[in-house]
């Protein structure tokens, strides 16, 4: 049985793959002992994974839970925390509104927010480039799909800046309530302009969005905004700083996606296998006594699927632990799978393409400030997986 404290350690942060290929040589599941004795279960392999990702017996909804839960960590009221029907009603009218198309136009605004970024970059002749470019990029493109206005977008920032990232004092915890009503408050004021006054951005479709008689209320327009900015936020973070980094830690891969930029939708795939910005998965819920891979599952127990695992597993992928911007088919689980496959991934994909796009035309020497055995990673939850800073020069 794993300790709980083994996820939070120092030693499972800066490397967990090595853990997980000693995980998964001894089985594909694997009991965590939580405070109290209660006990969830980590699935450590592609195929159970991947099935349990999709298995109608695991629950998104906490109300099941066996293990005590703090609301705090958990999106309720999302359609992360849903199961069906309320999450199929829910996720079929966000869809109408978060559409491909409403991403796609997005692109050259979305390459002109990071040229402006890396004109920052080059003027000071490196960066930390999580603080000074991964971290404003994707605040500011989810500021243009809302249609937040650029006299609001500083406040907009503040509050980001507390919403996302973990509250783990009691005066942390009252930051980010206080931020939390504000931001709510604001989108509520927001909400009530599109309604009179609809324009082409992501508020006036999800004000707009019908499937049938169905409609969002305002409480679930809210929690789509808040998990677009939370989840999607720290997602392209992670995508930006994770990947850079690899490729620079593996400079024949490098070389060739400057020699061959049409590479690149294929290398930030890869990218997301290879050290993807989510850990794993959030949690599910058993809703009966059931088995994964023969391991006995209690009703109301835990069930959190690494995706870093399954990514990295030798039965699906060819040399799992090697960068391979050519490698094809893509078959990770980077954005998970099912019915709570991130339908934000459209728009984590462009922004990915666009950033490290960006990064390799402007800088040819591109290169790390300081050596990797100097970098860390973060350690306020096993969920995400990204770098604190990430210092070069260009």
């Amino acid at each position: 049985m794993l300790p709980l404290g083994f996820l939070f350690s120092r030693t499972f942060t800066e490397d967990p793959y090595a853990a997980y290929d000693e995980l998964r040589e001894s089985g594909p599941v694997h009991s965590i002992d939580f405070p109290g004795g209660a006990t969830a279960f980590l699935v450590v392999d592609h195929e159970h994974g991947r099935a349990a990702l999709n298995d109608p017996r695991l629950s998104k909804d906490s109300a099941h839970s066996s293990v005590p839960v703090d609301g705090e960590l958990f999106f309720g009221g999302t359609m992360l925390a849903m199961d069906p029907p309320d999450h199929t009603r829910m996720r079929a009218l966000v869809a109408k509104a978060f559409t491909g198309r409403r991403v796609e136009k997005l692109r050259p605004r979305v390459r002109e927010i990071a040229d402006g970024l890396l004109d920052g970059v080059a003027a000071r002749g490196g960066a930390d480039l999580i603080e000074e470019f991964a971290v404003p990029l994707p605040v500011q493109v989810i500021c243009e799909l809302l249609g937040v206005p650029a006299s609001d977008q500083a406040r907009f920032r503040e509050w980001t800046a507390v919403l996302t990232v973990p509250a783990l004092t009691a005066e942390a915890r009252e930051r980010r309530r206080e931020a939390a009503r504000a931001f709510n408050g604001y989108l509520v004021e927001v909400i009530a302009e599109r309604r009179d006054h609809p324009g082409d951005d992501l508020i006036s479709g999800l004000i707009t969005a019908r499937d049938g008689d169905a409609a969002l209320t305002e409480a679930e327009m809210l929690g789509s905004i808040a998990l677009l900015l939370i989840a999607g936020h720290e997602t392209t973070v992670n995508l930006i700083g994770n990947g850079v980094l690899a490729l620079l830690q593996a400079p024949g891969q490098l070389a060739l996606l400057r020699e061959r930029p049409e590479l690149l939708p294929s290398a930030v795939e890869e990218l997301l296998r290879y050290d993807g910005p989510v850990e794993r998965a959030s949690q599910r819920i058993a809703l009966e006594d059931m088995e994964i891979a023969g391991t006995p599952i209690p009703k109301g127990a835990w069930v959190h699927v690494s995706l870093g695992a399954a990514n990295r597993d030798p039965a699906v992928f060819e040399a799992p632990d090697r960068l391979d911007v050519t490698r094809a088919p893509k078959r990770h689980v980077a954005f998970g799978h099912g019915p709570h496959f991130c339908l934000g991934a459209p728009l984590a994909r462009l922004e990915g393409q666009i950033a490290i796009g960006a990064l390799l035309d402007r800088f040819p020497g591109l290169a790390l400030a300081v050596p990797p055995s100097d970098l860390r990673h973060h350690r306020t939850g096993s969920i995400v997986r990204g770098l604190v800073s990430l210092p070069v020069r260009v």
